[in-house]
């Protein structure tokens, strides 16, 4: 997979205790890479990140000391540099405008910093949302050449970081003067509402579903409430998709970096299809089918903190210069990620590897060009 680009590299990994990351890092060390996480600790417990095990070096320290992220990363020495460490709420960004805009934003220029002062860096994924964006919520899916932007406290340091990493690329690692007086080439990519198993994080629609499935100290792992989950925005639009769909798009660019491909280092939109944009209602029933213990109710109210009601992403560009596509729509990715919760809590199984092997194999049957 991926032109073997990751066996045997090093890649330094930025949020490898988060949701994405600990499934990016899992993702690396099958295909042969050599991974080297920094990160505060894992936000939940459990966390998909303490059941797996670790098993690779890590340090666990904050994304704003640059001195420590700069030792940590040239002890690693690494080849290609993911950057996935962030506040990734919208509902706490709005109780801690200040440390998400501190993270977000000046984290990432200290990442690119610490790339700076790291001659072994050959390639840089940073990772940010589609909602780096400015919305005008028109109907009309984002792409890549649209400003950036953004109205809630996340969503502008989403867009901000994309204006710094652009600023660096310029500055810095000039794409004209790639080969000339650096060897760094950096990319940003940008994906919507991730879903799949393994994921805690508070105010999330199919976390907070699944804790509805569980009473206090009832089954196996995190307690739930047992109680019926309040939809504030039952009507909001988004691009749902399975963890592994950006993740996939993710690999692939890097891959196109460390080959030396300038024109891989801009920025990326990783979405499903038009079909698969889907409003919160539409999800809870397909997670309701596939798990009937989930319970809630709808209660929109204006007390609630404003997010976008519509959001979608064009992805044309990563489907015609990488060849990138979807591999599961949102009614398979549903399933896989209510599935898994259900494997955990009544079996007290990890079905991880079992549905990167269902992706793989069904990315390798539709002969997308990653996959083979």
């Amino acid at each position: 997979m991926f032109n073997d680009a990751y066996r045997n590299k090093t890649v330094f990994l930025t949020g490898h205790t988060g949701f994405k990351g600990s499934w990016l890092a899992y993702w690396l060390r099958q295909l042969g890479a050599t991974v080297v996480g920094y990160s505060l600790p894992a936000p939940t417990v459990p966390s998909h990140h303490g059941l797996l095990g670790p098993g690779f070096p890590e340090t666990l320290a904050n994304l704003n000391d640059l001195s420590i992220l700069t030792r940590a990363m040239q002890a690693a020495q690494p080849d290609i540099v993911f950057h996935m460490a962030a506040q990734p709420l919208v509902r706490e960004s709005y109780r801690t405008p200040l440390e998400t805009l501190e993270t977000n934003i000046l984290g990432t220029a200290r990442l690119l910093e610490a790339v700076r002062q790291t001659p072994s860096v050959r390639g840089v994924v940073i990772v940010t949302s589609d909602k780096c964006y400015e919305n005008p919520e028109d109907g009309r899916p984002l792409r890549e050449t649209d400003p950036m932007g953004g109205f809630d406290p996340y969503s502008v340091s989403k867009g901000a970081a994309e204006l710094i990493t652009a600023s660096y690329r310029n500055s810095f690692f000039n794409l004209a003067q790639y080969g000339k007086t650096h060897n760094v080439l950096i990319a940003s990519v940008r994906a919507g509402n991730v879903i799949g198993g393994g994921d805690w994080a508070t105010d999330r629609l199919i976390p907070d579903l699944i804790r509805s499935t569980q009473q206090d100290e009832v089954g196996i792992g995190t307690p739930g409430n047992g109680q019926s989950v309040e939809i504030r925005n039952p009507l909001a639009v988004r691009p749902w998709q399975h963890v592994l769909e950006p993740l996939s798009g993710y690999l692939l660019v890097g891959q196109h970096l460390m080959s030396g491909e300038p024109a891989a280092a801009e920025g990326w939109n990783f979405g499903p299809d038009v079909a698969d944009v889907l409003p919160v209602r539409d999800v809870i029933r397909e997670a309701k089918a596939a798990w009937g213990a989930i319970q809630c109710h709808e209660h929109a109210s204006d007390a609630n903190p404003h997010e976008a009601h519509l959001l979608s992403l064009d992805c044309t560009k990563a489907h015609e210069k990488l060849g990138w596509k979807p591999v599961w729509n949102t009614q398979t990715a549903i399933q896989h990620t209510v599935t898994w919760y259900w494997h955990y809590y009544e079996l007290g199984k990890i079905r991880t590897a079992h549905d990167l092997r269902a992706y793989i194999a069904q990315a390798q049957a539709a002969s997308l060009p990653w996959a083979v």
